[in-house]
């Protein structure tokens, strides 16, 4: 399809209506069924038929990483795999060293206003044996 000034977009991947501050958008092959983030062809299928949906905003830490370059303080990077079935690079708020791989999260900002990424928090404390 083309918009109104001559720019060609792909269907379900810009849209017009600006999501708000909470809401994480992703998209969902219609010949597979994958849903991935901020593609613009199926990884699996190659299809380009993509729709956009909201996620729920819940989702699990696959693997989180503390950076400490080009910032004054540590921060931490995750891969957070949601609920919908997709994997987003996003933070968790909290300290760093206490983020885990299976922790589950909400989300809190869809787009962080310094780095654009989502921005996550602890969904509840995770259980921790004793030291």
């Amino acid at each position: 399809m083309y918009h109104h000034t001559g720019h060609k977009t792909a269907a379900g991947v810009l849209d017009h209506a600006a999501p708000d501050a909470e809401t994480l958008v992703y998209q969902r092959c219609a010949w597979c069924g994958t849903a991935m983030y901020h593609r613009l062809l199926c990884p699996v299928c190659q299809g380009s038929d993509l729709r956009t949906e909201r996620s729920e905003g819940i989702g699990t830490v696959r693997h989180s990483t503390v950076l400490h370059r080009n910032t004054p303080a540590a921060r931490n990077v995750s891969l957070i795999e949601m609920a919908e079935g997709f994997v987003v690079r996003g933070r968790v708020m909290g300290p760093p060293v206490g983020i885990h791989s299976g922790d589950r999260v909400r989300l809190s900002t869809a787009k962080d206003p310094v780095r654009g990424e989502p921005v996550f928090q602890l969904v509840d404390e995770p259980y921790r044996p004793w030291t």
